[in-house]
């Protein structure tokens, strides 16, 4: 907004209001006594700018917008652990801790016979990344395996700025309470390893709720995440009391998002002395960034609609592709798009070229 009040701006007009009988070049005294002033308000008119650029939630940093939005009793979301399942020949004790590729794991829960709940230390999306064989930090007695499996919440880091943003900004739109949609989607977000959700009103009958969602990478979640998310909303043996976050009568269904694996077959015309490996590799990544994209809107949309043309887009640009002839998402047909259920999210699945399955990571 201030942006022309420079020092030199400042400067030349205040020397112009002064008569030029008297001597205004650099280095006389009339130059020597105004030009500190002219730099102290340039200095002034900086911070103006700023106090402006932090006043307004659409341009604040963080921590302005942070103070913004607590006016609306709204927060970011710090940084959570990593839930995963160990699997061990017996029964460890709780608290027990591990070592796996630079991160450790404490066990904080038993669900069945040598299965337990473990927590990474580290807050974080890094700590559900990690599977395999764990090396035990404290001496557990007739421990022979241990390793983790599969993953029960992910990690989150903490909430990224604009994304923030957004959701301030969204809480304007529409009115949030007593258990309506934007109700629903606010408290469901905000539990640690939610990406986002999908809410369908009376979808089994009068007074229920299904919640269809997404985990904070963009996958499926576990059954017992979405269990979790159940007992928070409208806990089991509870149903309809309004003892979880959902009002009086409403009973809650939770499922989690649905991957859907969609094979892509391309006929591509390559140009002379090319990497196949490098191509086929690049080929893949393309696809697999893409598909996140569209996973990562998946609340936002009705549908996801995976184009073939921009499929060809994102590929057409690899180093060694001349031309692309023909592609066909899930046998849809030649450079036509593929719609999916809106309780769908698209995964790689085989990706044909020229009639060669790629080998996808």
């Amino acid at each position: 907004m201030f942006e022309n009040m420079t020092f030199d701006y400042i400067l030349k007009r205040t020397l112009n209001n002064i008569s030029n009988n008297i001597d205004k070049r650099q280095g006389s005294v009339i130059y020597d006594a105004v030009a500190p002033c002219c730099m102290e308000i340039a200095k002034i008119y900086e911070s103006l700018d700023r106090v402006i650029k932090e006043t307004f939630a659409d341009s604040s940093d963080r921590d302005f917008l942070i103070r913004r939005a607590k006016e609306r009793g709204i927060y970011p979301k710090s940084a959570s652990p990593a839930v995963m399942k160990g699997c061990f020949n017996i029964d460890v004790p709780t608290g027990s801790r591990f070592y796996i590729d630079g991160f450790t794991y404490y066990v904080s829960e038993k669900i069945s016979d040598g299965v337990f709940k473990m927590i990474c230390e580290t807050a974080g999306i890094e700590g559900h990344r990690h599977f395999g064989k764990l090396l035990p930090l404290d001496n557990i007695d007739g421990l022979e395996t241990a390793e983790i499996t599969d993953i029960i919440i992910t990690g989150e880091n903490d909430e990224d700025t604009e994304v923030f943003r957004k959701r301030y900004f969204d809480s304007f739109s529409a009115l949030a309470f007593g258990g309506n949609k934007k109700d629903y989607i606010q408290k469901v977000n905000l539990i640690s390893g939610v990406g986002g959700c999908k809410v369908f009103p009376a979808f089994y009958g009068g007074g229920t709720v299904k919640l269809i969602i997404i985990s904070s990478d963009f996958s499926a979640v576990s059954d017992e995440f979405a269990l979790m998310v159940k007992q928070e909303a409208d806990p089991y043996g509870c149903d309809g009391l309004g003892v979880g976050f959902a009002p009086i009568g409403h009973k809650v269904f939770v499922e989690s998002v649905l991957e859907k694996n969609i094979n892509i077959r391309i006929n591509i015309d390559f140009c002379e002395n090319y990497n196949f490996d490098f191509i086929s590799e690049k080929i893949s990544e393309k696809i697999s960034d893409y598909f996140y994209e569209l996973s990562k809107n998946w609340s936002y949309l009705e549908n996801i609609e995976i184009v073939a043309m921009k499929i060809g887009t994102e590929i057409f640009d690899i180093t060694g592709i001349k031309n692309i002839s023909c592609i066909s998402v899930a046998d849809s047909g030649e450079f036509m798009s593929f719609i999916l259920e809106e309780n769908e999210i698209p995964v790689v699945g085989d990706i044909i070229v020229n009639g060669k399955t790629l080998e996808v990571s």
